[in-house]
């Protein structure tokens, strides 16, 4: 061993595969060509690994280094005596039911819900603190002052684990744990005995303990060496000396190779540029970032040394900065840039986090047939089989809704053996309209064969006896064992995937998507017996979980120089134009993630990692995506819910900047901007159509005389004169709205319980006293609910609702039975106007009085109208007086109408009385003839939303009339429709 330490460093922007295979190349130009075979390459990565194994094949035929990862230390030879590595999975099993046992004893520790989180965190935990060579007893010596009472909750886990794990951990260690142990026993052993041959560590940056240890140790080797990444080698010693308090210099960019440094008891004059070293594309622009990014405290060096940077208008010439208004604009902008460079044979990146924006600029390239190389893939649980597998895990223990139902049976994977997909999806169609129209909201087995028998036998009887036999009873699974879960889980999803007589499991498995989800549903099948019981929900949270660990690449070849990378991906790859997106506070960098354990502080105190930590690589790799040939930044001002704040790191840049009117820095900034608005520009022309698209006017359709309506129920009408286009839509083109996929619990349905409700009330005398009379209704009530409404938090509110209404309800109910009689409830009637045209309706109620005048109610479960809006639009009552005058109602006599009223069981509950003052009546049939000659004329259209009660109101035919385009400010355009 030696004690000068062969620290190498590679500045940001090289493309550090290359330099290094390059310079390894120089320093053994000289030596045999077996020399080459001798060295032992540490990298930190398999995509490390992968470029470094790529440019080897590329260059000329030789003898190649053996390349290992920093990460199989925890599988050295120099471990053989400890026994196999527990897996993370029946860990984290084990822990999740020690979890669960102390939440049991003490639910106010955690929600449930935070079963498995809390378990991933608390193995975690364990694993830093041995991985970083912290003792448990560490924790309990901390100095907590004020925050003694949260320590203490978060104590109860630690302690839990400790006690129950702690020596099963110590004699069969975790990865960190392993490879921190590989590492000392391997440090002691080339203290005595070293290596004869170069051992290397190249492109970590020491982050984790183990790593930095490791990386201690081989570069006091005689013949070892550790190449830095991204090594700034602008920045001044006086800035090396201040990185020195990790709690205020952790999230910079260099901070751990001072750290390493401080291991080795040497400074930045330490680090030697990697032989063979090529310059970075842009020195000029490695110093204006270096400078940007210096650490808070010692930002004034911006006035000492900002003056002194040469101009930076040649040193920001490659840069572009695009600061888009939303992220759809910053989406298109990006892959118009990625376009161009396909079209000029340039290799480009995107480097982002943000999988949301990456998977827009994808969308956003395949209206030119370009596909991206999207290194991060797509995760497990989206693909196919992953989202069959988590729609049928959500089934188990809840009831079968309409839409669960549908989605499962639209699954493209859904019935896909044997080759019963065809009639399947006829079959789920049929299903579906029927379902919509007629219910039942949780459909059950019986529901299921009940429509089958009602149909041609065509086969799906025995379709429907497959589905019933396979989704009946799942709302009854409870709590069991993880392998009954999962054997269960299995089986139906396969049962589902084969379809009705299949006897493979159709295409649930193959291809490399169903191979992963296989994969890790065997994985948790064989280490289910440590998951002990637990209830559906919390198998269906943990089945996510352990499908979130896999990832699927796309089989289909993508573009060879167009590629998506993630920050980790972008450290070991090289591009001529590298686009870094998403640079907003939250997305780049991210935020670092809750710690239910301990804070800064404490983490500080005992010697473990900080949340800056991740916030510092994330500098550390902007800084080293920055420095590339060509850049271009990217961020949107605005996302779906706000103003977005930008990434730290281009605020610090373009502060700088703005602020540096010496060497150029505003007119830099700008040109930087204006690169930027280019493509901005470019991106609205592409969305803008080749022509002026005039808008559509608003519709007044104006059909044949013959093809409109002969007749129309009363709230038809009402529909004429507040939306005559939806008349014609319904009654004329014959459109209606689909029933919605699920029905709900919304005001019609209320509105036809509570009509239910007061029917059955009012077919028996009402009690002398109000008490028992309230006591009748709210049984009745409690019984048609039961019946009509399938969801336990509609039937509450409703029954509230009615126990509200009862008291006002009931007495009136007594005065109106003191001065009339009942004749006629939900009573049809229908009258013929002079000119043919028919008026239908059916009554709510009809009394009689004592002197032979009839009265006509409504109910209504919502605002009752008021006298002026019944006279000008809501003339249901009106019309239906006019009707009843007539004689129009089945088995009751013309007779004058003495008033009509709207019984509002409403909150409050209100009752509107019209008394039909100044013969409205007439009025109201004058109006009606009037009305219906009106349209009785060819010329006379239908115009669309002619009188909505407000101009938000949405109506079933907007779409149809491409309302939006116009507004009710605009004077309707009849037109002529066909013959």
């Amino acid at each position: 061993m030696t004690d000068a330490p062969k620290l190498f460093g590679l500045p940001p922007g090289v493309d550090f595969p290359r330099a290094l295979l390059d310079g390894l190349a120089a320093h053994m130009e000289d030596a045999p060509p077996e020399a080459m075979a001798r060295v032992e390459l540490w990298v930190n990565t398999q995509r490390m690994r992968r470029r470094l194994h790529e440019l080897l094949a590329e260059g000329s035929p030789r003898l190649w280094p053996r390349i290992r990862l920093i990460t199989d230390l925890a599988r050295h030879p120099v471990l053989a005596d400890l026994p196999p590595p527990v897996p993370p999975l029946r860990r984290r099993l084990e822990l999740a039911q020690l979890v669960a046992a102390l939440l049991d004893r003490a639910p106010d520790l955690a929600p449930r819900s935070a079963l498995f989180d809390l378990a991933d965190s608390l193995a975690a935990l364990m694993d830093e603190m041995q991985a970083e060579g912290v003792a448990p007893q560490t924790l309990h010596d901390l100095d907590v002052g004020n925050l003694s009472a949260h320590w203490a909750r978060a104590r109860a886990f630690v302690t839990l684990v400790e006690e129950y794990l702690g020596p099963e951990m110590d004699q069969n260690p975790g990865a960190g744990a392993r490879q921190r142990i590989a590492v000392q026993r391997l440090a002691a052993q080339w203290r005595s005995d070293p290596p004869d041959h170069p051992v290397i560590v190249a492109g970590s940056t020491g982050s984790r303990g183990a790593t930095a240890l490791f990386m201690a140790a081989v570069a006091r080797l005689p013949q070892g060496a550790v190449v830095l990444p991204g090594f700034d080698f602008d920045m001044p010693a006086p800035v090396w000396a201040g990185l020195n308090d990790a709690l205020a210099a952790e999230d910079h960019p260099q901070y751990r190779f001072r750290r390493i440094m401080d291991m080795l008891d040497s400074g930045p004059d330490a680090v030697r540029p990697w032989p063979a070293a090529p310059a970075p594309p842009s020195r000029e622009r490695n110093r204006l970032v270096s400078l940007a990014l210096r650490p808070a405290p010692v930002t004034d060096q911006w006035l000492q040394e900002g003056p002194a940077l040469p101009p930076l208008a040649p040193a920001t010439q490659d840069l572009t900065l695009v600061e888009a208004p939303s992220p759809r604009a910053e989406a298109s902008a990006i892959a118009l840039i990625l376009r161009e460079a396909v079209e000029t044979g340039t290799r480009a990146a995107l480097i982002t986090p943000d999988r949301m924006l990456t998977r827009q600029v994808t969308a956003a390239l395949d209206r030119w047939g370009i596909r991206p190389d999207d290194s991060a893939g797509l995760p497990l649980p989206l693909s196919p089989p992953g989202r069959l597998l988590r729609q049928v895990a959500a089934l188990f223990g809840q009831p079968l809704t309409v839409g669960a139902l549908l989605a499962l049976l639209k699954h493209p994977l859904a019935a896909s053996g044997g080759g019963a997909r065809g009639p399947h999806l006829l079959w789920t169609r049929e299903l579906e309209l029927h379902l919509r129209r007629h219910g039942p909201a949780f459909p059950d087995g019986a529901a299921l064969r009940d429509w089958a028998g009602g149909g041609p036998q065509d086969g799906r009887a025995d379709w429907a006896d497959w589905l019933a036999d396979t989704l009946d009873g799942l709302d009854r699974a409870g709590t069991v064992p993880l392998t009954a879960h999962v054997a269960r889980h299995l089986s139906l999803t396969e049962r589902l995937a084969a379809g009705p007589g299949g006897a493979d499991t159709g295409a649930l498995w193959t291809g490399t998507a169903g191979e992963q989800a296989r994969a890790a549903c065997d994985a948790l099948m064989a280490e289910a017996a440590a998951g002990g019981e637990m209830s559906p929900a919390d198998y269906a949270d943990l089945l996510h979980s352990v499908l979130q660990d896999g990832e699927v690449r796309d089989a289909i070849a993508p573009h060879p120089d167009v590629m998506i990378w993630g920050t980790l991906e972008a450290r070991v790859q090289g591009a001529d134009l590298v686009i870094l997106a998403g640079l907003n506070e939250g997305s780049w960098p991210a935020m670092p993630a809750p710690d239910p354990w301990l804070n800064r502080q404490m983490r500080a105190q005992a010697g473990l990692l900080l949340p800056e930590r991740q916030i510092g690589l994330a500098a550390h790799d902007f800084q080293q995506a920055i420095a590339a040939p060509r850049v271009v930044l990217t961020r949107a001002i605005r996302d779906a819910e706000a103003q977005t704040v930008p990434a730290r790191w281009l605020n610090r840049l373009t502060n700088l900047m703005a602020g540096l009117p010496g060497p150029g820095g505003p007119d830099a900034l700008q040109a930087m901007r204006d690169r930027g608005q280019r493509w901005l520009d470019m991106a609205a022309a592409l969305d803008r159509p080749d022509r002026a698209v005039p808008r559509a006017p608003r519709p007044a359709p104006c059909p044949p005389v013959a093809d409109r309506p002969g007749g129309l129920s009363v709230t038809g009408v009402e529909r004429l004169i507040r939306d005559p286009y939806a008349v014609y839509a319904r009654y004329i083109l014959r459109l209606r709205p689909l029933d919605p996929l699920e029905q709900e619990a919304d005001a019609p349905l209320r509105g036809t319980i509570l009509h239910k409700v007061l029917e059955a009330f009012l077919d028996q005398p009402i009690e002398p006293d109000p008490a028992q009379a309230q006591a009748r209704l709210m049984a009745l009530t409690d019984a048609v609910l039961q019946d009509h409404a399938p969801w336990p938090a509609a039937r509450v509110l409703w029954r509230a609702r009615m126990a509200r209404a009862a008291p006002d309800f009931i007495a009136g109910e007594i005065a109106r039975q003191a001065q009339a009689r009942c004749l006629a409830r939900e009573r049809d009637g229908r009258v013929t106007l002079p000119d043919g045209f028919t008026l239908s309706a059916q009554a709510d109620r009809i009394d009689q009085r004592g002197d032979g005048g009839l009265v006509v109610y409504d109910y209504k479960t919502g605002t009752p109208p008021t006298l002026k809006t019944m006279e000008l639009f809501d003339k249901q009552l009106l019309l239906e007086a006019c009707i009843a005058e007539r004689g129009g109602f089945q088995d009751i006599a013309a007779a004058p109408v003495d008033h009509v009223a709207y019984i509002g069981l409403g909150n409050p509950p209100k009752t509107v009385m019209n008394p039909l003052e100044n013969d409205l009546t007439t009025q109201t049939w004058d109006d009606l003839v009037r009305l219906v000659a009106r349209y009785g004329d060819r010329e006379q259209g239908y115009t669309a939303r002619a009188r909505v009660q407000r101009r938000e109101d949405v109506t079933d035919y907007d779409l149809l009339s491409r309302h939006g385009e116009w507004d009710e400010t605009d004077a309707p355009e009849p037109q002529e429709v066909g013959e």
